[in-house]
């Protein structure tokens, strides 16, 4: 009895092995790789193999062909997604068949942005990172400490991401510096890369003598360029604006804005990443106002999912409380890990 069920176990076990390795993909150099597709993002093809206890994460511009029978959320940089197979054209391997059970057409390898296996769990669908940085000077017992974390889920026609960033700086003889935002967004996607969007920011920052800053938006977008290699896009809508001081003595303010915003993601430069984001709030409730908001990065993966980041942001208003700064800017470069 005991060999029948050791028997068992094993046709059980070998079936589960065949199965989640029918994907394979050929790359450039006409080597093949037979595993499991779980993912594609900003252009890399993450695959689990039997033969390797770590996934194998592979440049989208090293595949040539691919091939499998799971099925996935694909999403086409002309701003499709569809529930479907994908394979490597037999009559012309530089495309692909994308079959959705009552249709099936070709495209080019490149035209695929994003793959998410149908059915994947809620936790692999998360992205994280985090980031410190600290400086410690003797002139002055100067100190400076900064943290940074994002937390996004993408599903086949939204996502969700937060972000919150800190800089708690010290010295000897001056006012310590405190400064903390946070944001909440989400994003509906629409068909060709129309987008709906709406988000909650909070800025507290003393330079511009905010105790708290919150912002409410709702609008929508369009993504101009989005590749397997970067994306742009431009945003537009409405902003609520409420604002409490660290002076007591100053009257809380609410105003309307109109905003207008962009965003450009490149990242395809080897090891390097690039995003910058700018946007611009003209006040409709307060004559002659106007603020902005500017953020670059640049992010260097060195081992892993390791990376070393530096960037600034950049906070602008013509009409601050009073006594405080119109602009005011921090740098920062810090240590991360990233889980994708």
């Amino acid at each position: 009895m005991t060999k029948y069920i050791l028997f068992f176990l094993l046709l059980i076990n070998s079936n589960n092995i065949l199965f989640s390795q029918n994907d394979s993909i050929v790359l450039n150099n006409n080597k093949r790789l037979v595993g499991e597709i779980k993912s594609l993002d900003k252009s890399v093809l993450i695959m689990k193999t039997s033969f390797s206890d770590s996934d194998f994460k592979i440049k989208w511009s090293q595949v040539k062909e691919i091939y499998s029978q799971s099925l996935f959320i694909v999403a086409l940089n002309d701003g499709r997604r569809l529930d479907a197979k994908i394979n490597a054209n037999p009559e012309n391997k530089k495309e692909v068949l994308i079959d959705g059970g009552v249709y099936v057409f070709k495209t080019a390898l490149n035209n695929i942005i994003l793959l998410e296996s149908v059915g994947k769990s809620f936790w692999s669908r998360i992205n994280a990172s985090f980031d410190l940085g600290l400086v410690l000077t003797k002139a002055n017992n100067s100190k400076q400490f900064t943290e940074n974390a994002l937390v996004s889920y993408t599903g086949k026609r939204w996502s969700i991401s937060s972000f919150y960033n800190s800089v708690l700086s010290s010295q000897d003889d001056v006012e310590d510096i405190k400064r903390l935002e946070g944001d909440v967004s989400f994003i509906r996607f629409l068909p060709k890369d129309w987008f709906l969007s709406t988000s909650t920011n909070f800025l507290s920052n003393n330079e511009q003598n905010l105790k708290l800053r919150s912002t409410g938006k709702l609008g929508g977008g369009y993504y101009f360029k989005h590749t397997n290699s970067l994306y742009f896009g431009t945003g537009t809508g409405l902003a609520f604006n409420n604002e409490v001081f660290t002076d007591p003595a100053l009257e809380s303010r609410n105003s309307m804005e109109v905003y207008f915003g962009m965003v450009f993601n490149k990242y395809d430069i080897g090891d390097l990443s690039l995003f910058t984001s700018l946007t611009a709030y003209p006040s409709i409730t307060e004559k002659g106002r106007f603020r902005t908001d500017l953020k670059f990065d640049l992010k260097y993966d060195f081992f892993k999912d390791f990376y070393v980041k530096s960037g600034i942001t950049y906070n602008f208003d013509n009409q601050p409380a009073a006594d405080a700064a119109k602009g005011d800017y921090i740098f920062q470069t810090s240590f991360g890990w990233e889980l994708d």
